[in-house]
């Protein structure tokens, strides 16, 4: 840990606004102290992906607690963006550093240029000593304004960056065995695999209403790094330091897995799919055991509406999604490809249709 030279901090709304809605700039102000101090055997990077921009938008727009309707969730978003991306410009100022603020849905990242653009970005902002603050583009989304809160991202954007670690900050200390508040629950402070977790009751959203997320979406989000290859460190905001140090503090998830082709990990957890392809039982077995790719002759039924580029689910016989991947052709284009080979497909329509409709290389196998 205190190794790491890239490190991407994660912080929750409950972390960074009062109660009643609105930002407390005491509390950001507490954790740029930190995070502008980060000193280490070699120089660090630090990327902020900060909740906050709903919450924040509450007070000044006279709301007493987070809608629940999409249309004055944008709207608080709106209005809470530019006060929260305003507050850490002025704190971080204090210490005389930049920040960049860098908004992104699952569309922009599970899109091949739109990925490769967010990775220069990023790259850029820390080359030049910018602390990019990161944040979802909650005034546009739609099924990513209900992602939950920020954690699932914040992995994927340490996957993103190739960071070294990846830092969950709460309001609680850590990952515990039981609620708690409840006497006799202890603090789990490591995590060696999911068999760890077993029979462990895990918690949602928190009691101030300002939030979405809760220890269910911290403890996936710690599952989908560790299994990238980065480890994870899960504690409370008061205790950020410590685990920026590599002090004992929280819970430490180790890694589990190596990391993988970058888009990939995005397509599997962040992608929404547009509609399904149901496949054959061959086109099922070279997909999953021989990892090709999704040939016109392996499609039995097309569902949903897609353009070309959009995620779709891969599913079999029974409708299990078995994969999901980047389709190459339009949904209105699938039917007359149906169960036809590309070669028949290339005399009869023109060369455009000798292709796959979804590249291995566009292809993730999903767990079963």
């Amino acid at each position: 840990m205190t190794d790491a030279r890239r490190v991407v901090v994660k912080v929750g709304s409950s972390s960074l606004t009062t109660a009643a809605g609105g930002l407390d700039a005491d509390r950001v102000d507490a954790l740029v102290d930190v995070l502008a101090k980060v000193r280490g055997p070699r120089p660090r990077e630090i990327v902020l992906v900060s909740s906050g921009a709903i919450a924040a938008g509450l007070a000044p727009l006279g709301l007493d607690r987070r809608p629940r309707d999409l249309a004055r969730q944008q709207a608080a978003a709106s209005v809470g963006q530019g006060l929260l991306i305003a507050r850490y410009t002025a704190s971080f100022a204090r210490y005389g550093r930049r920040v960049g603020q860098v908004l992104l849905t699952s569309d922009d990242t599970s899109r091949r240029a739109h990925y490769r653009n967010a990775y220069r970005t990023l790259d850029q902002l820390l080359a030049m000593g910018t602390v990019p603050i990161v944040n979802e583009n909650d005034t546009v989304a739609t099924d990513e304004i209900r992602f939950g809160d920020n954690d699932r991202l914040a992995a994927l954007v340490a996957h993103l960056v190739r960071a070294d670690l990846l830092i969950l900050l709460s309001d609680v200390d850590g990952l515990y065995d039981g609620d708690p508040s409840t006497p006799g629950t202890a603090r789990i402070a490591e995590v060696t695999g999911p068999a760890d977790l077993d029979g462990i009751t895990i918690g949602s959203a928190g009691k101030a209403g300002v939030g979405t997320g809760g220890m269910v979406t911290k403890v996936e989000a710690a599952r989908i790094a560790a299994a990238a290859g980065i480890p994870v460190v899960l504690t409370s905001a008061s205790q950020a330091a410590d685990a920026l140090a590599g002090r004992p503090t929280g819970t430490y998830f180790h890694r589990t897995g190596r990391r993988s082709a970058d888009r990939l990990l995005w397509l599997a957890h962040a992608s929404a799919p547009r509609g399904a392809l149901t496949l054959d039982d061959g086109a099922v077995r070279a997909v999953l055991e021989r990892h090709g790719s999704l040939l016109p002759a392996g499609i039995e039924a097309v569902e949903g509406e897609f353009s070309a580029g959009d995620p779709v689910e891969l599913r079999d016989g029974a409708g299990r999604a078995v994969a999901r991947g980047l389709v190459n052709f339009d949904a209105k284009e699938i039917p007359q490809l149906i169960g036809r080979s590309t070669r028949d497909l290339a005399r009869e329509l023109g060369p455009a249709y000798e292709r796959e409709v979804v590249h291995r290389d566009d292809l993730v196998v999903l767990s079963t």
